[in-house]
């Protein structure tokens, strides 16, 4: 007995050492569950902590567990509401995390909303009470705020380093908030405010934030002309990235333009062939280059690219066509990451040029043997060039496929063989999105989906399957899926339901377009003790200049600590298994 407490006791000692080294959550989670004492050592030393969903929990739960946290990560609405797919008024609200916060979590310096709704009290009080800690505030892809909000961020939170605001729709009534932050901050090293309609700020707070700001490494700008930047340039003499601007003026005005000496990461907004030039001198040095919002037609990809041999992350549009990838694949054999994202469907689009196919991706495949992340729409795809996919980009660990709807008949479907052949050669998968269209993949495929996906926690799949017999096969794997994302598929309630029960790592299911019954009774297989489940009803959507359009009923289903939320919309109906049984 007295030798099992004195190797107790030792290895506490070890576990006491050896906890704050360990950052990876599943590590944690794992050591976490060995004994009370663990538990303990794990929730006293943990810094971050990421919610995926913030009505998983609670503000006052996580306090209770992790009362010594530096950094938090919260997102609310679901990832499709990136896509308009989610009503605006879904909820995800912060002012409970945020009061929370500023009454308890006195360590807290980073912090990371997603998705969520702000609202211009909740900045306030987070810089009343947590200003002169907090050093990285994020609000990604957030709504309900104003600059009436950040300024008082600006105003007093003069430790902020990160200022981070994509994406998010903020009402803009001055420019005063970047004053503020201007006048009050000497340390900041990343400002973004990239595609939000913040446009009434003035260039000398920016020049100004240059000049005092002498870390300062990154800066992402809503729409301002390029050549009221140029004593920006001038001052930030350590910028290494750049996002934002415009062209408005002719092409030889821009020669006076010097863009920073260490600048490696770039994203010029509405540059066209006439503007190329001006990344010409330092085209060697970039390491990612955001060409999404660039007038750029396949040829002009092709020159740009073709300079830029050190590339590793790309960003653009699928006007890069197979023959920009094939550039691509014999110029930048150090690239990591490939974000092709849909082009507009305009005449000047059709031309053979301006789409990916099987041809680019099979270049890529075999060029580019280190890369790590392709997210993808193509308008034609080959089971070989999965299989080549599989066979050469053994460092691939996130895969998105998005077939698009243009061409009327594709050269290879159904897709089952290569999809297998590519999911059993690239074992470091962990994200798997395969969008494609009706006969894209057969009930086979999809349990192939499920056989050898062994390692993948997200997957997206969009039209996938014949019927409820794949869907069942599929479930019978992917050992490690957490998150399952669908669309347009023909599964029934019932197999819906039937498949979460065997998915036994899944704590999240998003589903758009199923087989949905009268009565909603077949949801019932899924019900268990913390699991809630959400419908939102089919909707009428209005599309500014076109008709209204039609959206299918959705599915939200996930594990909560937290119980049912209270915050519904009328848009959102929660299910309740008891009221279900008694209609």
């Amino acid at each position: 007995m007295e030798d099992r407490n004195v190797r107790r006791r030792i290895t506490d000692v070890v576990m006491d050492v050896v906890m704050p080294y360990l950052h990876d959550p599943k590590d944690r989670d794992a050591v976490s569950l060995v004994c009370k004492r663990w538990y303990e050592l794990d929730a006293l030393t943990r810094k971050h902590v990421t919610i995926a969903l913030c009505y998983t929990t609670t503000p006052d739960r996580l306090r209770q567990r992790f009362q010594h946290l530096e950094s938090l990560k919260l997102k609310g609405k679901p990832r499709a509401a990136m896509f308009n797919l989610i009503p605006e008024d879904w909820g995800g609200y912060v002012t409970p995390w945020v009061r929370e916060i500023a009454d308890s979590f006195h360590r807290l310096t980073c912090l990371h909303f997603r998705r969520m709704i702000v609202r211009d009290s909740d900045l306030e009080l987070l810089a009343e009470t947590r200003g002169r800690v907090l050093q990285v505030l994020k609000l990604d892809k957030c709504s309900g705020f104003s600059t009436d909000g950040l300024f008082h961020i600006g105003h007093s939170c003069r430790n902020l380093r990160t200022l981070f605001l994509e994406e998010s729709s903020i009402k803009e009534k001055d420019g005063n908030w970047l004053h503020e932050l201007a006048e009050n901050n000497t340390v900041l090293e990343t400002l973004n405010f990239y595609m939000t309609d913040l446009i009434k700020v003035k260039i000398e707070d920016l020049e100004h934030i240059a000049k005092n700001c002498r870390s300062l490494s990154s800066v992402k700008t809503s729409d301002c002309e390029i050549l009221d930047l140029v004593g920006f340039f001038r001052n930030a003499a350590v910028l290494e990235e750049f996002c934002g601007g415009f062209f408005n003026e002719q092409s030889e005005r821009y020669s006076v333009v010097t863009l920073p000496q260490k600048l490696c990461r770039l994203g010029l907004t509405y540059m066209g062939k006439k503007e190329m030039p001006i990344v010409f001198p330092f085209a060697t040095l970039l390491k990612k280059l955001d060409l999404l919002y660039a007038l750029l037609d396949t040829e002009d990809h092709c020159t740009l690219i073709q300079r830029c041999p050190n590339l590793e992350i790309l960003e653009t549009r699928n006007v890069i066509g197979d023959r920009g990838l094939e550039v691509l694949a014999r110029s930048c054999k150090r690239l990591r990451r490939l974000r092709i994202e849909r082009g507009a469907d305009e005449p000047d689009m059709e031309h053979e040029e301006g789409v990916v196919s099987q041809r680019g991706l099979m270049a890529l495949a075999q060029g580019c043997l280190e890369i790590e992340y392709v997210a993808v729409y193509v308008s034609d795809i080959t089971n070989a060039c999965l299989e080549y996919i599989g066979t050469y980009s053994k460092n691939l660990c996130d895969f998105r496929l998005v077939l698009l709807d243009r061409e009327v008949t594709i050269t290879d479907l159904p897709l089952d063989n290569g999809v297998r052949a590519l999911l059993r050669g690239c074992q470091k998968l962990r994200r798997f999105a395969l969008y494609l269209r009706r006969g894209g993949l057969t009930d086979l495929g999809l349990s192939y989906i499920g056989q050898y996906s062994q390692n993948v926690r997200w997957m997206l799949l969009g039209y996938v399957g014949e019927s409820d017999a794949g869907l069942l096969a599929f479930s019978k794997g992917c050992p490690s899926l957490q998150k399952l994302e669908m669309r347009g598929c023909c599964f029934s309630e019932r197999a819906l339901a039937d498949a979460v029960m065997q998915l036994t790592s899944l704590r999240y299911l998003w589903v758009q377009g199923y087989r949905g019954s009268a009565t909603g009774l077949d949801l019932l297989a899924m019900a268990r003790p913390f699991w809630n489940i959400e419908l939102i009803p089919p909707r009428r959507v209005d599309v500014p200049d076109q008709q209204g359009v039609e959206h299918p009923a959705h599915i939200l289903a996930y594990y909560s600590l937290a119980g049912p939320r209270t915050d519904f919309p009328d848009s959102v109906i929660p299910v309740d298994p008891a009221s279900l049984l008694t209609s």
